[in-house]
C-alpha cells in the first residue's frame, strides 16, 4: 500500500513538542517525501511504517526506486503530517512487533528532517526505529540522530572498490567509515548485500564484505538479496535505459553459496 503523501487527507496541527530538530530550526520541520508504505519483513523486524524520503547521492545500476533520486521530485511534507499518519497504525504495528523505518532515496541527504522523524517516531509514538542507508553520507548523522535509531540497515554493495564505484558512482570508504562508527557506538546493524551475477557475485568480493561485517562485532544479521528487475519499469517511465536489462537473477544455489560465505564468518545470513 503506497500512497503519495499529497493524497493523504489527514493533517495535524503544528506540534508543540520541543525536539532537537525543531529547536535547531525554530520552525516546523519539513522535508521532501516520495511516499510511505506498510511493509513486513524487508525493512526491519515486524510490520513497519516505512517513509521513503526523496534524494540520493548514489546512482545504483539496479536501483528499484530511481524516481527517488532527485530531492526536488518529492512532495514537501511536514513532520507533523508524517507522525500523524504513522500514529494511525501504532496499535497494529506494536502487535506485529514492528516499528518505523526511514528509507529512500537516502534519508541522510535530509538529516534534520530524518532526525525529527526518528525522534518523534521513537519518543512520541513509542516505535522501534530503523534507518535504511548506504552510509555514504554517514558524517551527516549526528550522535543525537543516531541515539534515536534502534537499528541501521546498512547497504554494503561491494567490497571491491572498482566494482563499488561502477555500481553506485561513488567511493566505498565513506560507507566503511560509517560502519566502523556504528560499531564504536554499539548500534545494532543489519548488513544488506545485493547479489548480482557477473557484478558482485565473485566469491572474493562476497568474502571481503563478510570478513569486514564480522570484524565489526555489532552485525546481527546479513540480508543476501538476489538481484531482480522489478524496478525496470520505473527506469523506462523516467526515459532511462535499465543498465542491467540483460543481467539474470541469481539462482537459488548462487544465493545459498553467498549466504554460506557470510555464515563461515560466524554471521547470521538470510
Amino acid at each position: 500500500m503506497t500512497l503519495l503523501l499529497g493524497q493523504n487527507p489527514a493533517a495535524s496541527a503544528t506540534s508543540t513538542a520541543t525536539t532537537p530538530a525543531a529547536a535547531a530550526t525554530r520552525r516546523p520541520v519539513e522535508g521532501s517525501v516520495h511516499s510511505w508504505d506498510l511493509s513486513t519483513g524487508v525493512d526491519g523486524p515486524g510490520t513497519r511504517f516505512v517513509s521513503f524520503l526523496s534524494g540520493c547521492p548514489l546512482t545504483c545500476l539496479y536501483c528499484q526506486n530511481p524516481d527517488t533520486w532527485r530531492i526536488r521530485d518529492g512532495r514537501r511534507t511536514g513532520a507533523d503530517d508524517m507522525v500523524a499518519e504513522a500514529a494511525k497504525y501504532t496499535s497494529f504495528i506494536a502487535a506485529a512487533g514492528g516499528g518505523a523505518t526511514l528509507s529512500g532515496g537516502e534519508p541522510l541527504l535530509q538529516p534534520v528532517f530524518a532526525g525529527e522523524l526518528l525522534h518523534r517516531f521513537k519518543h512520541e509514538l513509542g516505535l522501534h526505529t530503523a534507518l535504511d542507508t548506504s552510509g555514504f553520507l554517514g558524517t551527516r548523522a549526528t550522535d543525537s540522530l543516531l541515539r534515536d535509531v534502534d537499528l541501521v540497515l546498512l547497504d554494503i554493495k561491494s567490497w571491491d572498490r572498482e566494482t563499488y564505484r561502477k555500481v553506485t558512482g561513488r567511493p566505498l570508504e565513506p560507507t566503511l567509515d560509517f560502519a566502523r562508527r556504528l560499531a564504536r557506538l554499539g548500534k545494532d546493524v543489519w548488513v544488506r548485500f545485493v547479489l548480482v551475477p557477473g557484478l558482485t557475485d565473485d566469491p572474493a568480493n562476497v568474502e571481503g564484505v563478510a570478513a569486514f561485517a564480522a570484524s565489526l562485532g555489532n552485525v546481527s544479521r546479513v540480508d543476501v538479496l538476489p538481484f531482480h528487475k522489478l524496478g525496470e519499469t520505473k527506469w523506462r517511465e523516467l526515459g532511462r535505459a535499465f543498465p542491467l536489462h540483460d543481467t539474470p537473477s541469481p539462482t537459488p544455489e548462487q544465493v545459498a553459496a553467498a549466504r554460506q560465505l557470510f555464515e563461515a564468518q560466524g554471521l547470521r545470513a538470510v
